[in-house]
């Protein structure tokens, strides 16, 4: 193709170049050989005379870009081929040589531009195409020649199919306008069906319009809105739509996060799993988790009848303590046998000696939505007072945290799925008689969501987790988390009881003579005695008592010591004769070397949790409103996973200490039944 935006240089054309108009005489191979007015020749670069800015052909039309394969891409196939065929044709008249001739080829008789003119190599081709079946006369030889050298072999292709189709064909743009107005209006609306959504567009437009459009007929209004509602699910899933209009429209954009905690994020949502709550009554219960951008670690995950901001609060606490290993977990789980640097944490933090596979990290940064949860002062200060930098999305944003939103995505069908009582995800995937199903209670889901964490979503393989060096290779998130601990050097620093006390919901209570009355329990400690009775002298609170507690574990309270400012530990006054699901674990036994955990380790205890969360709890015996709340009390008060100030040794009988002042005065000595060795494998295996 001999076509470009500049013209070609011919001899005996005129051009203008540094402000000399000159004359073309010759060549010599990029040498352009250029004659003044005075006679006198010189010779010029060809790169040189282009570059300079006042360069021009005299005398001679511009020439127009050529077509872009592109162009010819979307034309028809025959459109395009006829235009490139009648290109090789012009391209044979004007040079006497056709495109494709080999090196050193002269040309044909008739075509050779020394002897012949371009009229009559013109009527040569259009008789040599007349012979070949063509019907083509001169005038149209030299028009497409002419067509050619003006604007290349776009001239050659009727515009007429170049033309770009309107969009909507020829419907009235105010009809357009009315539909889209209709379509936007149905963004938060509940769905409804097209016919509605069109007789909306018919209001609008006479509203606008005062009756003088009218719309199409029926089949162009629905081709119509059918073409302004692709992707945009009008009629369609009413949270698909609202996700898809709150989506940015600017490119996405990946946070460039190089250490674990340096990005994470937090949000709350309903679980789709029947549980029976305290009073023994099925419900849906809110998962409110937090993820790590950089390593896609889920250090901590609650579940709760109704998110509070108590809970986010605990929520962030449970980031930095470590998961211990519970009776009944398999020991592929323990951080010892895990990708994860145990040794070298343990060394820094003693609470990871009996730890599982799960990372303990530090919160830099924290980004949450505009949840009512999440913006209270309560949370707020949480963040405040662990140095964690508060950063909530704009409203309607969830693409701003889009990592947390896939967890919660990821929890319902890799994990609640799986669980007996699974509601499904709305209305109509729901079964039928879930009630009656065997349904797990709020605690003993936890546990099971807890085990997930650690045996499944740490060891899974995560497509966001990919080495640039190694795409076809994909991480879990524990091994993310070794990566990054051996490149950036971080350490997490363990929160101290004290810490972990000060981050706990706080309420008011009056110090008696028999204890502490909070929640229909009586908690008591011996370190209460000289305050029993006493005013607080805080009169903003009408002289009670700050008394800090945890909603996840109701054997103990912590009220606030006015002389050292610490904290006294209160123990539930019926902890011992209650019972413990698990006992109070205490791992007084060091574990021998251990090989590492293997895959087929990992996956069989991932299995076996699945079908244990399936089959749903044993049923029991008795099923009385009273024992249901017997058994929810009991197991709420496992041991939890968080380090605590050294407390006092908790009361060994059923009553309190011996102390001044006492309801019943009785102050004699009950004999000492002692109690038998702890086995906490044996005690998993049973159900309360």
């Amino acid at each position: 193709m001999v076509s470009g935006r500049l013209p070609r240089l011919r001899p005996g054309d005129r051009v203008r170049a540094a402000g000399i108009v000159r004359t073309v005489v010759g060549w010599s191979g990029t040498l352009v050989l250029l004659t003044d007015e005075a006679g006198l020749t010189e010779g010029v670069r060809l790169v040189h005379l282009l570059s300079e800015a006042d360069f021009a052909v005299l005398g001679q039309r511009s020439v127009a870009a050529p077509m872009s394969a592109a162009t010819l891409d979307r034309l028809p196939d025959n459109v395009a081929e006829q235009a490139l065929w009648w290109e090789r044709q012009v391209l044979e008249v004007i040079h006497g040589l056709a495109p494709n001739a080999a090196a050193g080829a002269v040309a044909r008789p008739g075509f050779d531009p020394a002897v012949t003119t371009v009229t009559s190599r013109e009527k040569t081709k259009a008789a040599e195409l007349r012979a070949a079946g063509h019907a083509v006369t001169w005038a149209t030889v030299k028009r497409q020649r002419q067509r050619y050298e003006s604007g290349g072999v776009a001239a050659l292709v009727d515009h007429r199919l170049l033309r770009q189709p309107s969009r909507f064909g020829r419907i009235d743009e105010r009809v357009v306008e009315a539909v889209r107005a209709a379509v936007a209006e149905a963004t938060d609306d509940s769905t409804r069906t097209r016919g509605y959504v069109l007789w909306r567009a018919r209001q609008i437009l006479d509203e606008r319009h005062h009756g003088v459009v009218a719309m199409p007929s029926q089949a162009t209004s629905y081709r119509l809105l059918e073409k302004l509602t692709v992707g945009l699910h009008t009629t369609g899933s009413a949270r698909t739509r609202r996700s898809v209009a709150a989506a940015s429209p600017a490119p996405f954009s990946r946070p460039r996060v190089f250490a674990p905690g340096e990005l994470m994020e937090m949000d709350s949502t309903p679980l789709d799993v029947l549980v029976l709550l305290d009073d023994g009554t099925p419900g849906r219960v809110e998962l409110t988790g937090v993820i790590d951008v950089g390593t896609k670690t889920v250090p901590a995950a609650v579940l709760r009848p109704t998110t509070k901001s108590v809970d986010a609060s605990i929520l962030l606490a449970r980031t930095l303590t470590p998961e211990p290993m519970r009776p009944g977990w398999t020991q592929a789980l323990a951080m010892s046998r895990s990708v994860l640097p145990h040794r070298r944490l343990a060394g820094i933090d003693e609470r990871l000696e009996h730890a599982a596979a799960r990372p303990v990290i530090v919160p830099e940064t924290i980004v949450v939505d505009q949840g009512s949860v999440f913006l209270s002062r309560n949370f707020r200060s949480s963040c405040a007072f662990l140095g964690i930098n508060f950063q909530p999305t704009h409203p309607g944003s969830p693409a701003e945290k889009p990592h947390v939103e896939k967890l919660m995505s990821a929890v319902g069908t890799l994990f609640a799925q799986f669980v007996s009582g699974y509601a499904g995800s709305n209305t109509e995937r729901r079964g039928r008689d879930l009630e009656a199903k065997a349904l797990w209670s709020m605690l003993e889901l936890q546990e099971l969501l807890d085990e997930w964490i650690v045996a499944c979503w740490q060891n899974r393989p995560h497509d966001g987790l990919r080495d640039p060096a190694t795409p076809g290779r994909m991480f879990t998130p524990n091994e993310k988390y070794a990566a990054l601990v051996e490149s950036t050097g971080y350490l997490p620093v363990p929160l101290s009881g004290e810490d972990y006390i000060a981050l706990l919901p706080t309420c008011w209570k009056a110090i008696n003579a028999y204890g502490i009355k909070h929640r229909r329990r009586t908690y008591d400690a011996e370190q209460l005695n000289p305050l029993r009775r006493q005013p607080s002298g805080n009169k903003t609170h009408k002289n009670l008592w700050q008394v800090h507690h945890d909603p996840y574990d109701v054997s103990r309270i912590w009220v606030r010591d006015p002389g050292t400012g610490g904290w006294i530990t209160a123990f539930w006054t019926h902890l011992r004769r209650d019972g413990l699901p698990f006992g109070e674990l205490a791992w007084d036994h060091v574990r021998a070397k251990l090989p590492d955990a293997t895959e087929a380790e990992i996956a069989e205890a991932v299995q076996a949790l699945l079908r244990r969360a399936n089959q749903g709890p044993e049923p029991t015996p008795s099923a009385s409103k009273r024992d249901r709340r017997v058994r929810a009390r009991t197991h709420s008060t496992a041991q939890p996973a968080w380090p605590r100030p050294e407390p006092p040794a908790p009361p060994e009988a059923e009553t309190s200490p011996t102390r001044t002042g006492a309801p019943d005065g009785d102050d004699a000595s009950a004999e000492v039944v002692p109690l038998g060795v702890f086995d906490p494998y044996l005690e998993a295996t049973k159900r309360w």
